[in-house]
């Protein structure tokens, strides 16, 4: 729990990932597609990958993966961006971290 804490707040944006999910790289193009480089940790690649998970889990999330943190809170897996995007509510939580605006 102390390594996802500590990892969600050293960026402003932050996905925890698997390598082989595909609801994963749908949101990461999202985000490249938005103009955001979010910090990525593909926990199946991590050896406390499994404790990350749980912590996730612990956190709120509904599935470990995709888990997505803007500015140190918990937004949610593909479904909640998603759907914040689509209502118009996931452009202002990332223009912050924009490369171009």
């Amino acid at each position: 729990m102390d390594k996802v804490m500590r990892l969600t707040t050293e960026r402003g944006v932050v996905l925890f990932s698997k390598s082989s999910c595909c609801l994963c790289y749908a949101v990461k193009i999202l985000f490249q597609e938005l103009g955001v480089t979010p910090t990525i940790h593909e926990i199946d690649q991590d050896p406390e990958g499994r404790e990350m998970e749980r912590a996730l889990m612990r956190l709120g999330c509904k599935a470990p993966v995709p888990a997505v943190i803007i500015g140190g809170k918990l937004v949610g897996s593909t479904n909640e961006v998603m759907s914040l995007h689509l209502g118009g509510g996931l452009i202002p939580l990332l223009r912050p971290y924009q490369a171009f605006c």
